[in-house]
Parts: C-alpha cells; structure tokens; sequence
C-alpha cells in the first residue's frame, strides 16, 4: 500500500524517531502502524513502547463528575476547528450527563439513550449535531464509576481527559489535592496499566522477544551468555514496568518516591 507523509509523521510523533526510518520502518511494515513501532524498537531506534492506541483524530475528551457519578468520554471530529466549537463542546457535555444518567453497558446501548434533555437519542443527536456543525462527529467510547470517589481532570483543553477513581476514607479536600495529583500523572506519562500485576503474559512475551532481538542485532551483546542475557532482560523489564505502569512510575511531583508510595504516604 501506499505510504503517505501524513501517516510517516504520525509514526514520527509516536516514537520520536527521524523521518526517513519511519518511512523504512512503515514501508516494510506494509502499513502497519503497530508493526512499523515494533520493527523500529527492535532496531534500538524507538525507545518505548506507544502503539498505534492514540486515536489520529481531532476532538474532545471530557471528564467531570455528575450527580456523584464519574464520567469520561471522548467524541471525535474531523477538524481541531470544529473540536473548539461551543455547540460541539456542549454536545460532548452532554453525552457525559446521558453517561451519568443512564449508566450505558457498552457504546451502542448508549447511542440507544435518551439524550440529556431531549426526546432524542444519542444517535439522532449526533446526526442533528453532523448537520448543524458541517463535519462528522462520532462518539468513540467512554467509561464511568458509581461507587467510590471520582475525580476528574481535563488537560489542554480537551486533549486529554482522566477519570480517577480511589476506594479511601480521606476528606473531601485530601481525595480532590490526591486524585489531581495522580490525574496529572496520567496526563503527563500515559501509563498502559494500573499496576504491573495487571501487564498480561502476551505483553510481557512481545517486551522480551524485542529486547532478545535488539541484543542479538548488537555486536556487543550478540555473543554473552544466555544467563547473561536473562539478567539484562530482567534489568529492562523493571524499567518497562516503571515506564508503563502508573504505581511503579517515579511521581512527577516528586522524584524521590513513585506513584505507589505518594499514594500510600498521602493516605496516613
């Protein structure tokens, strides 16, 4: 298939890799965004993991809390214009109050609701809101608590929305000054799990076949023995959990403890 500059420059904001190796790295990927990622880690160019999960798309996420209820969703658009828009932002509000109120099980049962405020569903919403606005818009997914305490966090405007939600028997002022902390985090490091008990045996397998691949392509590494080899991976797979996973990464505010520690200290 044909590899467009637009698509070269999204593997180059994804990796921070130069120009030419993504378009190497994209043409014998075929493609593939997820692929090229992975031949460019294994060539030592990518540092860090970070798919293809970021949606190439302009719009708007959008978390608050409801009646008690936290909410985070995410509406796509076509333009950044059209993402700033107050009709758009005002319908993505709304789609969050619809969240609240009628605890949708997945995406299609909410396009079914009744949007907030109108005898419409989300559906026909969405399309009034095409036909007004000029451009597609869709809503790609959201998710909610009930129980527990929520706090919502929304980084640049819309860029980035983070919903955090902790089980605690802190004051109000405390959960709010924790949760913003701990938001902010997400917002700055983009974390891929929770903990590192919940990174699944297909991850870890994928991690450790592009590090075996990476030594064996380095003159230096190729010829240590494998216990050698076993320690090192040992060695890069901490530093993937640190990286990856929000309670072992270093706390943004303070370098001296991680996330899980911050938590741990600011719950005494």
């Amino acid at each position: 298939m044909a590899i467009t500059a637009k698509d070269v420059q999204a593997l180059r904001e994804m990796t921070g890799v130069g120009m030419m190796d993504c378009k190497k790295a994209l043409t014998e990927a075929e493609g593939d965004m997820d692929k090229a990622v992975e031949i460019l880690r294994e060539k030592g160019l990518a540092a860090s993991q970070k798919k293809a999960g970021r949606i190439a798309a302009e719009g708007m996420a959008y978390a608050s809390v409801i009646d008690g209820v936290g909410v985070v969703v995410e509406v796509n658009a076509e333009t950044d214009f059209v993402a700033k828009n107050e009709k758009f932002v005002d319908f993505v509000k709304g789609v969050a109050a619809t969240v609240a109120k009628a605890n949708p099980a997945d995406l299609d049962a909410l396009m079914e609701c009744k949007y907030e405020g109108t005898d419409l569903t989300v559906t026909q919403q969405q399309q009034e809101m095409v036909l007004v606005i000029g451009e597609n818009i869709k809503v790609r997914r959201f998710a909610f608590y009930t129980d527990g305490v929520s706090v919502a966090y929304v980084h640049a405007g819309g860029k980035i929305g983070v919903l955090v939600n902790l089980e605690t028997s802190l004051s109000a002022e405390q959960v709010e000054a924790v949760g913003k902390d701990v938001a902010m985090q997400i917002a700055a490091l983009n974390p891929r799990f929770w903990d590192k008990s919940q990174v699944d045996q297909a991850t870890l397998d994928e991690e450790k076949k592009i590090m075996l691949v990476q030594m064996a392509n380095d003159p230096k590494m190729a010829s240590k023995p494998d216990k050698v080899k076993e320690g090192i991976v040992a060695g890069k797979l901490g530093k993937f959990y640190k990286e990856n996973c929000l309670l072992q990464q270093e706390f943004v505010k303070d370098n001296s403890m991680d996330v899980a520690k911050y938590i741990e200290t600011s719950a005494k």
